[in-house]
């Protein structure tokens, strides 16, 4: 089909016109970025007609990077295999989460993967009971960090925090704070708050912040409750601003992690990270 000089002149016209019009943020770098930047503007030109619009490459998934950040992305199931944590590594990368959290046997494996991302590598230490020995603690976070782990999640000692064994309690926690401290890694502490009182998770927290902790946490996601709104309230109430909160066990949705956030938490741990983030039911 031939056009007329005329014609050619005018569709250009045209299209400048349009592209000055819908095409306002500063990131746009040609106007099929509007899918994302103006979307009332694309609606409009579908609702005229149009049964298909173009799109570059990377447009469609808009990403809120201030929640990715704060969230550990998370895979502990004892039956997780190497390609799963592979799997879990690229989506990570793709979302850039604050972490990924996984059993120590990987952690060598997503230090690898990881290298030269924002992303680090977390793992667990007493997991998941936390009633392993002090000394046994500390060596496996020593190990762990040693492996290119970044942070760590130790259990605290239930058993000796339920029977009134304060001092125990605050040395188990102390010497994984020290042995993270000492390579400049960060230690969470897991109260596993379902198995304890309000007056023990006030304990708890107050003496994982003399211990010196980065952050307490609210589960480990394998006993008989997860997070709540009122634990991670409770929480943050205590330890202050001073150290961090972290919520887990049972976050499967951006309503739930909005709420958590909502309610004082400062990381999110969760395995449905990536429907958080897209916000799928």
């Amino acid at each position: 089909m031939e056009f007329t000089k005329e014609k050619t002149v005018s569709q250009e016209f045209l299209e400048k016109t349009l592209h000055d019009f819908y095409c306002k943020d500063e990131s746009c770098k040609g106007w099929e970025t509007n899918v994302v930047t103006q979307p009332k503007a694309v609606n409009n030109i579908v609702g005229n007609g149009a049964t298909r619009i173009a799109a570059g490459l990377g447009v469609g998934e808009s990403i809120d990077k201030g929640l990715a950040r704060k969230i550990d992305h998370t895979l502990l199931k004892p039956e997780g295999t190497p390609a799963e944590i592979k799997s879990l590594c690229e989506e990570a990368k793709r979302f850039t989460f604050a972490s990924v959290c996984v059993n120590p046997c990987h952690v060598s494996l997503c230090s690898d993967l990881l290298k030269g991302t924002e992303v680090k590598v977390c793992t667990v230490i007493g997991f998941p009971l936390g009633a392993t020995t002090t000394e046994t603690k500390r060596f496996e976070a020593e190990q762990a960090i040693k492996n290119g782990a970044e942070e760590v999640d130790m259990v605290i000692n239930i058993g000796m925090l339920k029977s009134g064994n304060y001092d125990y309690v605050f040395n188990d926690v102390n010497q994984v704070v020290l042995a993270a401290k000492k390579n400049n890694a960060v230690c969470k502490v897991i109260l596993e708050t379902a198995l304890l009182t309000d007056e023990e998770k006030i304990k708890a927290c107050l003496i994982c912040k003399k211990a010196g902790a980065d952050f307490v946490k609210t589960s480990t996601g394998f006993s008989k409750g997860g997070a709540t709104a009122g634990d991670v309230a409770l929480m943050k109430y205590v330890v202050g601003s001073s150290v961090g909160v972290k919520a887990s066990g049972g976050i499967r949705s951006r309503e739930d992690a909005d709420a958590m956030i909502a309610s004082g938490a400062d990381r999110i741990g969760a395995s449905a990270s990536v429907k958080i983030m897209l916000g799928s039911k």
